[in-house]
């Protein structure tokens, strides 16, 4: 797994609820473009999950 994406998995794991990208760039203070591509890949891996449409969470 790349650094930028376990900063991504850490940050939604600090905010404890599921998240928009937004929130997890502001958190990670990464680009939100790049924290958009960063969770795609991530979903695809199954490291993260959409509880809801725009929200995510890291898979348990």
């Amino acid at each position: 797994m790349e650094n930028k994406e376990k900063i991504v998995l850490k940050a939604m794991k600090k905010a404890g609820r599921p998240v928009r990208p937004g929130e997890v760039a502001e958190i990670a203070k990464l680009p939100k473009d790049e924290v958009s591509k960063i969770i795609k890949s991530l979903r695809k891996q199954g490291r993260v999950t959409s509880p809801k449409r725009c929200y995510y969470a890291p898979a348990e």
